[in-house]
């Protein structure tokens, strides 16, 4: 009884004692934080910084594994843009990060177990915690990658491949201005086995106005700014931006680019995928 009791304690220890390969990696990461986040920055704190960004590559390599896109660098760095906390560019999803040249095509490589808990972190910002809802939002386009804003237009109907969980497609606009106008990026997210990739094409694809959601931008633009509200004038942007982009989703496929739109997507889930 005595080794049976003592068998049972060994077996109920052993998952809690053991850190997955994720969470090696996260917790070096976030002692990486708490370094960079509280020291003074200057050319020592940079030079640690960027050995710091390099280790957390090497691990990240070693936990992906090799990855191959077409029209990308074979080895990816890691995702990160900075490990002080509060600087822009904070926070972006833990992955291999992969870029061509002017960062026209962006991916990133995971696996699911960092995703989730990505996901977790961005709870606060509004992200949806399960991952077929976070693919299908914009905030996840947004925070994944860069510095600037996204804004959804439409989600493009792509054939997911027999190896792969899940496959979406959006097509948006990115930036830090005026988020309105004929969107050009398509950005692609699947998953196979436990792995996570997401490939971004700033022009992808040409697209144009559609005259019945502009009539709805006007229509929302021309209602009065509620006074009581101190930001009226941002809310009702918003509310325009939102109308305006959900029309457009809906009068997208009658489009005559959008047979182009949904087989440049396609195209872009057959570069990540393993066949």
């Amino acid at each position: 009884m005595r080794s049976l009791a003592l068998l049972c304690l060994l077996v109920f220890a052993t998952p809690a004692d053991a850190a997955t390969p994720e969470q090696h990696y996260l917790d070096l990461r976030d002692r990486y934080i708490a370094k960079f986040s509280k020291a003074a920055e200057n050319d020592e704190t940079y030079k640690q910084h960027d050995a710091a960004l390099n280790e957390l590559t090497g691990v990240l390599r070693s936990l992906v594994g090799p990855v191959a896109i077409k029209g990308l660098p074979a080895d990816g760095k890691t995702n990160a843009d900075t490990l002080f906390k509060g600087d822009s560019g904070f926070g972006h999803l833990d992955g291999l990060g992969f870029a061509s040249e002017g960062d026209k095509m962006q991916a990133v490589a995971t696996t699911t177990g960092l995703l989730r808990h990505w996901l977790r972190e961005h709870r606060e910002d509004g992200m949806p915690q399960e991952i077929g809802a976070a693919f299908k939002s914009d905030r996840f386009y947004y925070q994944a990658i860069q510095d600037s804003a996204f804004a959804k237009y439409a989600e493009l109907p792509i054939t997911k491949p027999a190896g792969a969980s899940a496959a979406v497609a959006v097509l948006g606009v990115r930036g830090n201005g005026d988020l309105k106008g004929p969107p050009h990026e398509i950005d692609v997210v699947a998953i196979q086995g436990d792995k996570v990739f997401f490939l971004a094409a700033s022009d992808a694809v040409k697209t144009a106005e559609i005259p019945a959601c502009e009539k709805v931008w006007k229509q929302m633009m021309a209602k009065p700014i509620d006074k009581k509200d101190p930001r009226g004038d941002i809310t009702r942007e918003d509310n325009a931006m939102t109308a305006y982009t959900a029309c457009f989703a809906k009068e997208a496929p009658s489009q005559s680019w959008y047979a182009t739109a949904v087989k440049k997507a396609q195209s872009q889930l057959e570069l990540l995928l393993v066949r």
